[in-house]
């Protein structure tokens, strides 16, 4: 039996007596060999076409897309397999919020919805806070896991410093990233960029084009440190890169470059054009604003080299020591404190909720040995008294909590929620910890 649960492909077994198995029957084994090779290749198919799907649909919030609502349930809603995701979403059906529960379209009150002319894609932006949480409840009451943040989608609306900018955002600038893992990153979400070689003159910074706006937005890069000190490959390209500013502008301005390790960007002008000035921020879509400091943010919060546990000592000379310790235990960006709030929902249903609390930045978990401090944004771990550091490294297949002790998940891709739901449920039964790494820490 060949099933999706969640979005992943799950392949299951029976036996003679029609009875749940753990693994493919001996008989079969014997006797359907080719055709259970072939039935392993199709899960694998099948869990690469989700991801790729997941990945598309999540990009479409800026592509301004609009579908007739029977193209629409042909080739989403009722696709045998894009359809496992679409019917988690939720959508705009001729300007009517609803999502999929109990074989139907539904309104926030359960009333079917089933004809229309135009659906787009739901995004919280422009809805007040209200009925945005009123949608969480109520896809939380159908136990609704959605394959990506979009109920709980952060928003991230114009600070003060950026009004006072004017024309840039500076912030997510100051970060180091680890290079390659910021490009692959990158690329994935619809932007355009060039890896930084150390022999390189002059590079564009990294671009995510929005023609549907009309736009172009900009993120700004260098490379960093030098090839004496080991920070390239051996083909010459930066192992890290330090980040400024994100700017935006009309789609057919003239790009901007740079010297591939410094970070003072000019307008290539060529055959006479006149230079063109950034736009006001104050002036961005509110949807386009978000979206785009929102993946700027995912960049920051997956590639940076403070995400490395084993970095405490400042990695490379301990060049980095103060932005390891400012990345780990410093202020909440939007995206941690969506994950705050999420949390105070959670952790009250958890089995370990009486030795849970949330204070400020921190979850704290009260064990036996000592009480941790779980900061909510990297993941990282303090314990009493002295507020030490204690370096818990996941293993990538085990980041995700397994089992009903991590309760219900609103949504799937968030790892670092993953992570810090499995260290609390490690902690608050520390006395059974056998790993020795951790206990010499302990």
């Amino acid at each position: 039996m060949l099933e999706v649960q969640g979005s992943k492909a799950v392949l299951g077994w029976r036996n003679a007596a029609g009875k749940a198995v753990k693994s493919v029957p001996a008989a079969v084994r014997r006797d359907r060999a080719e055709e259970v090779k072939e039935l392993k290749a199709a899960v694998k198919d099948i869990d690469k076409m989700l991801s790729a799907q997941s990945e598309r649909l999540d990009r479409q919030f800026l592509a301004r897309r609009t579908w007739s609502y029977p193209a629409w349930r042909e080739r989403y809603l009722d696709h045998p397999l894009v359809g496992t995701l679409a019917r988690r979403l939720l959508w705009t059906v001729d300007g009517t919020t609803v999502g999929f529960a109990d074989g139907e379209l539904r309104t926030l009150t359960d009333d079917p919805l089933r004809k229309g002319a135009e659906v787009q894609l739901w995004h919280p932006v422009g809805h007040e806070p209200a009925e945005i949480v009123a949608w969480r409840d109520w896809l939380e009451r159908h136990a609704i896991t959605q394959p990506f943040k979009q109920a709980h989608r952060e928003v991230y609306l114009l600070t003060d410093a950026e009004r006072a900018t004017g024309t840039y955002s500076n912030r997510f600038a100051a970060h180091v990233l680890r290079q390659h893992q910021f490009h692959s990153l990158a690329t994935t979400r619809g932007w355009r960029n060039n890896l930084r070689l150390i022999q390189q003159y002059s590079a564009p910074p990294a671009i995510r084009e929005l023609p549907q706006w009309g736009l172009r937005a900009e993120y700004w890069i260098r490379g960093d440190g030098n090839e004496a000190e080991g920070d390239t490959t051996d083909s010459g390209s930066y192992l890290r890169l330090t980040t400024d500013q994100v700017r935006f502008y009309p789609i057919d301005a003239p790009g901007n470059a740079t010297l591939a390790y410094r970070l003072d960007y000019h307008m290539v002008l060529r055959d006479g054009a006149e230079p063109v000035e950034p736009l006001p921020l104050a002036g961005m879509p509110a949807l386009v604003l978000s979206e785009v400091l929102r993946d700027v943010d995912l960049f920051v919060g997956v590639a940076s080299v403070g995400n490395d546990p084993t970095w405490q000592d400042g990695g490379p000379e301990g060049r980095y020591r103060d932005y390891w310790t400012s990345h780990n235990f410093g202020e909440l960006n939007q995206g941690a404190q969506t994950r705050r709030a999420l949390l105070e929902r959670l952790v009250p249903r958890l089995a370990i909720a009486d030795r849970c609390t949330i204070e400020d930045r921190f979850l704290h978990v009260r064990g036996e040995r000592h009480t941790y401090k779980i900061h909510l944004g990297s993941g990282s771990i303090l314990m009493t008294p002295n507020d030490q550091y204690l370096c818990i490294v996941p293993k990538p297949a085990s980041a995700v909590p397994a089992g009903p002790q991590a309760g219900f998940l609103p949504f799937e891709g968030d790892r670092t929620l993953a992570v810090i739901l499995s260290k609390a449920l490690i902690l608050a039964d520390d006395t059974s910890i056998t790993d020795p790494t951790i206990l010499r820490q302990l």
